[in-house]
């Protein structure tokens, strides 16, 4: 009777061992799943500032290249992350390139940079950044629109020798008592214009830059 009783225990605590691990993995698996699609929609969240959906027809997110390897190092990256390819009816209009500043005040500042096939800045977002609250947090478009400043801005509007900020001689307002990090920021925009201008043809196949870019300005 007592070994019948032990077996029988086993079995049962072998069954709900069983149903435990088999519901934790179900749990475990549509949990990866939100996660997944909740990361997506913030990934889709972030290229749609830069380049809004009336701007394309394709799926950015599917649709990348990637970082040339000698492009790397201007764009300070040191992960395999994917450019993302903007088209409008099968034609490139717009590279969503990631970039990294190492030279802000309190460490790297990751961001996106989205420009045209005519070298002109389609926006740029910052994603993450570990910028002192209040200073050089106001890279962050939810503090402050400074950011919007590079809209359309190209190596040649303002001329390349402007790509610096007031403090410097350069064309782009500083923060009020933060200086570092907007200094930071121009520097790697212009380092990110300077990689697409040096490889157009790479970026934008059979899509030569416009002539007359920088002419006619608002």
């Amino acid at each position: 009777m007592l070994g019948q009783s032990i077996s029988k225990n086993s079995f049962v605590l072998g069954m709900f061992a069983l149903v435990t691990a088999g519901t934790l993995a179900l749990t475990n698996l549509g949990t990866q799943d939100r996660i997944a699609a909740a990361e997506r929609a913030a990934q889709q969240k972030a290229l749609f500032e830069v380049v809004p959906p009336e701007q394309h027809d394709n799926d950015m997110l599917s649709d990348t290249m990637v970082v040339p390897e000698e492009a790397k190092a201007a764009l300070g990256l040191r992960s395999d992350t994917p450019i993302y390819i903007a088209r409008q009816n099968g034609k490139i209009t717009a590279l969503i390139i990631p970039a990294t500043a190492h030279d802000g005040y309190s460490g790297d500042i990751d961001m996106i940079v989205g420009v045209l096939a005519n070298g002109s800045i389609a926006g740029v977002r910052v994603l993450k950044h570990k910028e002192t609250p209040g200073l050089g947090d106001k890279v962050d478009l939810k503090k402050s629109q400074w950011i919007l400043n590079f809209n359309g801005k190209n190596l040649s509007f303002p001329v390349i020798e402007d790509w610096k900020v007031k403090k410097d001689g350069g064309d782009f307002d500083q923060f009020a008592g933060a200086t570092i990090t907007p200094r930071a920021m121009v520097g790697q925009i212009k380092r990110v214009l300077e990689v697409v201008a040096a490889q157009h043809d790479v970026f934008f196949p059979q899509q030569p830059i416009a002539a007359a870019i920088g002419e006619t300005h608002e």
